[in-house]
């Protein structure tokens, strides 16, 4: 049994046990919209008009995880599921927690939620979808709308703005248009949550859309990205030389490499998030090193970025900290920016110098990018496909191997440590790499000679 499908059954076991005990239980919120939509939800939400206190009662294994909103959840089999009990919620004076809770009837509590798509009710006992916000009808039309007054649902918790952007994207929906004219008008005040809530949403935005470019341009329109990523924003109409970008501007670029981005396997050797954020950044210092520079082809001027990419890594590094990326993903991601321009020159390349770059540990992300790049541009490949095909040569044996000499060798050899050592070591290592010497005792008679 799949994690899914064990999840499904556990979740239909707990309401089973809650309505044999007397109380209403429904399946509720994002798995009750997935399922009918033919999308296999990821877990199981249960609300219920049982107190926090009777469900603990009736499971052996709970977790007291939100007592005070009437959230608890139910362990089984290892797999956690929330009970939650139906509530009202008065305002939310911080735009972010209710002042207070009272728990309430089925239909209040779908009242309170933030979209009708996310309010639908379904008993897997009786097979019955309950629907009390007509989220139905919406989910047929693929519309994103708010519950009663868009405006006051935005007011309530400022980050259902960043949730309705990414429903709409995830899902292929249209954000209703009173909804979205409150989403506009609301857009400013995101900057009052957290910096941990805005990641989140934004990275799922970026790694679950449909077309996460499209994503990001539903952003900028609405307002939310000049708040969250004003440095994104200065990407637009930034030109570029149209005989290596006819596609456009720099944002326009940014978007289309963000919209081929595609699921990420397992084994890839890095996350998506690792290439969303890549993708997004590795050309975000092109607006502060623009310039025209002589072009002697044609005698008049032209458009560089010079060093963009190593002033892009800087900043890059900064809106990663900002957003609170861990640090492990941050230096990964900034890394990839910072060389993102070295697999343009793969095939002028020294061999050593070629397997250096393709061993490091960043090098399937930086090939990714370099993919993505090339086709977002003239969709020409010619350095993707040459890296690609030496890549994976190297399946019988290491691209960096072990080095034949190392430091204490040289030092036997009468060498003091210090600089000289140090660029003797990897000259020699590059001879390895380009395997101008056939083994060690070549390689060394090279280091007695080159001493000399």
């Amino acid at each position: 049994m799949t994690k899914q499908s064990k999840s499904k059954a556990i979740a239909h076991h707990i309401c089973l046990t809650l309505q044999s005990a007397g109380h209403e239980a429904y399946w509720a919120g994002g798995c009750v919209r997935d399922q009918h939509l033919g999308i296999p939800p990821k877990d199981y939400d249960i609300a219920t008009s049982a107190l926090p206190e009777q469900v603990e009662a009736l499971f052996s294994r709970t977790l007291a995880i939100g007592k005070s909103f009437g959230v608890i959840a139910v362990i089984e089999d290892q797999i956690q599921t929330d009970v939650a009990t139906f509530r009202a919620e008065a305002p939310y004076s911080d735009g972010r927690h209710p002042d207070a809770v009272t728990f309430c009837a089925a239909a209040e509590d779908a009242k309170r939620r933030d979209f009708t798509i996310n309010a639908l009710f379904y008993d897997p006992i009786t097979e019955r979808l309950i629907d009390y916000v007509d989220g139905k009808v919406d989910l047929e039309a693929g519309l994103i709308r708010a519950i009663g007054n868009p405006l006051e649902r935005f007011q309530e918790d400022h980050l259902r703005l960043l949730r309705a952007v990414r429903f709409s994207h995830v899902l292929g929906f249209k954000i209703e248009p009173t909804t979205l004219q409150a989403l506009k008008t609301e857009a400013a005040t995101i900057h009052a949550i957290s910096v941990e809530r805005i990641e989140r949403e934004l990275t799922r935005t970026l790694t679950e859309s449909l077309q996460p470019g499209d994503a990001l341009h539903t952003l900028q329109q609405v307002g939310l990205l000049p708040v969250i990523l004003p440095e994104v924003t200065r990407l637009i109409g930034v030109e570029q030389p149209p005989d290596y970008h006819p596609e456009g501007d720099v944002y326009t670029h940014t978007r289309m490499m963000l919209n081929l981005i595609k699921d990420v396997a397992d084994d890839a050797g890095f996350t998506k998030q690792e290439l969303a954020y890549a993708t997004l950044l590795h050309d975000i210092a092109k607006p502060d090193t623009y310039a025209l520079h002589p072009d002697p082809k044609t005698g008049g001027k032209r458009i560089r970025f010079l060093e963009h990419e190593v002033k892009g890594a800087v900043l890059a590094d900064t809106i990663l900290k900002r957003l609170k990326i861990p640090n492990h993903q941050r230096q990964r991601i900034i890394d990839v920016i910072a060389n993102h321009m070295r697999p343009f020159q793969a095939t002028q390349m020294r061999a050593s110098s070629l397997r250096r770059m393709m061993g490091a540990p960043t090098f399937p992300l930086l090939l990714e990018l370099h993919r993505l790049d090339g086709l977002g541009s003239r969709g020409l490949l010619p350095s993707y496909t040459f890296l690609h095909k030496a890549y994976h040569t190297y399946t019988n044996e290491p691209i960096l191997p072990e080095p034949w000499i190392t430091g204490r060798d040289l030092i036997a050899l009468g060498m003091p440590d210090g600089p000289a050592l140090g660029r003797l070591l990897s000259d020699a290592y590059d001879r390895q790499l380009e395997e101008t010497e056939p083994d060690r005792e070549a390689l060394l008679d090279w280091i007695k000679k080159h001493q000399k």
